[in-house]
């Protein structure tokens, strides 16, 4: 078991053009670092979030916002920094927001495709598309995709990046781990589901009441809110670290096949269980290119996009950094993050779609990015389109909303 990441929430302020105070953030930064060694915890990194960007600035004075944050995120010691999303009463930010993406790496940000609510907006949808495809021309391999994402029905407080952003409360703290390996130790030699189930739970909880009783202390010792563990199973690109690879060990041959779903909501039932404070979206992470197995099984008949977002209605996350085609249209991406948040609305959870057309490259291909966190795979095929009519609808209902 690793820890993903720590997540500090901040409540920025800018005022004159520059951020206002902050100061004490790199003393949190360097306490959070300690305290993990001290307690022999592997930390992958420390993450910043603010509130929603455009309840701090307007559309125009987004990019000078975005670079401020990163260069004093990294002054303080944060690994990366999420400025929050747009909302869908806000899309007049959603240009600035692609420049700001654009220009600085280190930054995340995303665009909610649901109101407070939770009614779904088309505007926002297709602004998510347009901007995806965007990142895909403009930005190397389409990599800028990995920080960026269309949700649904996310609350404050969730630790996993792109999704992450503050409430705008004091200063608070969320925990991501990493315990796709657990799963795997778990699962080897269980003779039925029950008995798998039971082995994970018990791991788990273990762990997990570890992890929750350093992370209280952390935040006590630097003033913060502690919201809690996103327990969701992340999986990592070194093979032991596969949450497929996991599933196939029970007996699920190839992972995509029958019996996928029923271990997910397995593993999913595990992770509601476990007694300590949770917050996010604590279920089974499927992000095709971070997990070795589920990266070689891709573009072949088990693994598709219908399949993920089925997963996707038993689990917890949605779709997640899925390589697609780079001809894939405005119009297709739109339809699948439309599908990710009709699915969001229907079964009323948080659900992401984080989508990642690669240039050049058509279904079926293998794709391999220059990034340590990524692992081989291939290229999922979009079926279909929608008709070129939806976005007349849309026009008329963005319209109508100005």
């Amino acid at each position: 078991m690793r820890v993903r990441a720590v997540t500090v929430g901040w409540t920025s302020t800018w005022n004159g053009g520059r951020i206002v105070g902050g100061e004490e953030l790199g003393r949190v930064v360097e306490r959070v670092r300690a305290g993990c060694a001290e307690s022999g915890l592997e930390l992958q990194s420390v993450r910043l979030a603010t509130q929603p960007f455009p309840t701090i600035v307007a559309p125009g004075e987004t990019e000078a916002l975005a670079s401020a944050l990163c260069r004093l995120a990294e002054a303080w010691g944060f690994d990366y920094v999420s400025m929050g999303p747009v909302r869908p009463r806000e899309l007049a930010w959603c240009p600035s927001l692609l420049e700001a993406l654009v220009a600085e790496e280190r930054l995340f940000a995303a665009l909610a495709v649901t109101d407070e609510k939770g009614t779904l907006s088309l505007p926002a949808v297709r602004w998510a598309a347009e901007i995806i495809a965007a990142l895909s021309r403009r930005t190397p391999a389409g990599l800028g995709n990995l920080r960026f994402a269309a949700l649904t029905l996310c609350p404050p407080g969730i630790p996993f990046f792109p999704a992450a952003y503050h409430d705008g409360g004091p200063l608070a703290f969320s925990v991501a781990w990493e315990a796709a390996d657990e799963v795997g130790e778990a699962f080897a030699g269980a003779q039925s589901l029950a008995e798998a189930e039971r082995r994970l739970r018990e791991r788990l909880t273990a762990r997990a009441r570890q992890l929750a009783a350093v992370a209280e202390r952390l935040a006590g010792e630097v003033g913060a809110r502690f919201l809690g563990i996103d327990v969701s199973l992340a999986p990592h690109p070194e093979i032991t670290r596969s949450i497929a690879g996991a599933i196939e060990r029970l007996g699920v041959q190839p992972f995509g096949g029958v019996g996928t779903l029923t271990v997910i909501a397995s593993l999913t039932r595990v992770l509601r269980d476990i007694p300590v404070p949770r917050t996010g979206f604590c279920g089974v992470m499927l992000p095709v290119l971070e997990d070795a197995v589920l990266g070689l099984r891709a573009g072949y008949e088990s693994v598709s996009l219908p399949l993920l977002l089925a997963a996707a209605a038993v689990c917890g996350v949605g779709l997640d950094v899925v390589p697609l085609p780079g001809e894939t249209t405005v119009e297709q991406l739109a339809a699948i993050v439309l599908d990710t948040a009709t699915l969001a609305t229907r079964l009323g959870k948080p659900l992401t779609a984080r989508l990642m057309p690669v240039p050049g490259k058509r279904a079926g291909e293998p794709v391999e990015f220059d990034f340590p966190y990524f692992a081989p795979a291939r290229i999922l095929p979009v079926v279909g389109t929608i008709p070129s009519s939806w976005f007349a609808l849309i026009d008329e209902q963005n319209t109508q909303g100005e």
